[in-house]
């Protein structure tokens, strides 16, 4: 297994409370680095390469005035790498981010396929998000319905978040996805999602529905 590590916000000396492990799947391809990449560092990565084995990097935050660790894991989609480190990727998971790209149905269908992964190692009661990635490219049209994707959140229990690791103006979606997952874990509420007929309570997510993006095909497409 290759580990490949950045670590951002290192403080000497520096009291943590809490340490929770994050880890991101979903297909090869999807920008499941990109994300991690923008949340701890801030930006794009410019000149990302498929990850091989396991890329990893955290990130501290505050919460109530703690200081909060966020280990991101983030694992190669290809099969062959997936089976040799599959047992050490999912030891002491806090949560987990589903990603998909949404000018690429095959990726959204292979969230089943991860869902039952995620069901094998225990997971399914640990706080989880589905993550429609790459919102920049193509066009309305070519990009996987919200309300489709929609549907499949619910049927899983997940907050759906659509966003674009690419664009800065995104920066604050990518920040709620994994800060979402922080205060739930921090609180130990469970993550739940509610019709708007339902009451807000205790662990509840509610989402605004966003308006279809009307963005141009973007020749900047390159998250991995």
């Amino acid at each position: 297994m290759i580990m490949s590590e950045s670590v951002s916000q290192q403080v000497p000396g520096l009291n943590l409370n809490k340490v929770f492990k994050i880890i991101v799947l979903g297909d090869s391809g999807v920008g499941k680095t990109c994300l991690t990449y923008r949340f701890c560092e801030g930006q794009f990565l410019d000149k990302s390469e498929a990850t091989i084995g396991v890329d990893f990097r955290e990130r501290i935050v505050r919460i109530n005035n703690e200081n909060i660790r966020l280990q991101l894991w983030d694992t190669a989609g290809q099969e062959r790498f997936r089976k040799s480190m599959v047992q050490h990727y999912y030891r002491n998971v806090h949560a987990v981010v589903i990603v998909y790209d949404v000018t690429k149905p095959e990726t959204f269908h292979s969230i089943a396929s991860w869902m039952l992964e995620v069901e094998s190692h225990g997971l399914m009661k640990s706080p989880r998000v589905l993550v429609g990635n790459k919102c920049d490219c193509g066009t309305a049209e070519s990009r996987l319905a919200t309300t489709y994707a929609q549907r499949l959140a619910d049927k899983y229990g997940m907050p759906l978040f659509e966003t674009s690791a690419l664009l800065d103006a995104e920066c604050g979606t990518v920040e709620s996805i994994f800060m979402t997952l922080a205060h739930k874990l921090y609180s130990k509420q469970p993550l739940r999602v509610i019709s708007v007929q339902g009451e807000n309570g205790p662990g509840t997510v509610k989402l605004a529905r966003k308006k279809p993006r009307t963005t141009p095909p973007n020749e900047s497409c390159l998250c991995s």
